[in-house]
């Protein structure tokens, strides 16, 4: 009772990655474990995935836009009709070249 959603959450991704740390796996999954988190703790915790990032492939489930700002790849789910689910992937270095053109 005495720690908040936030903190809670900060203790078990530092577990985790403290894990990761002493004995890295190629990959990690990490769902949704930045909802509680404020956007000062959420851009440790995106910094931190950065990271670790070169020794662990990490595939994080989120909404929050900080922590999708450090993908290198985003993967969406959408649902334009009942029981019709559609995917959208975007690699971001491809399309920051894309774009470019347009913001020159």
């Amino acid at each position: 009772h005495l720690l908040s959603g936030g903190e809670k959450a900060l203790t078990a991704i530092a577990l985790v990655f403290s894990l990761f740390l002493l004995n890295p796996a190629p990959f990690c999954l990490l769902d949704e474990v930045d909802a509680p988190l404020d956007d000062a703790n959420t851009m440790r915790y995106s910094e931190m995935v950065s990271r670790m990032s070169d020794k662990t492939q990490f595939v994080c489930i989120s909404h929050n836009k900080i922590t999708m700002e450090i993908a290198s790849q985003l993967i969406g789910v959408t649902m334009q009709e009942q029981g019709v689910s559609r995917i959208v992937a975007v690699d971001i270095a491809s399309a920051v070249v894309l774009t470019k053109p347009f913001l020159e």
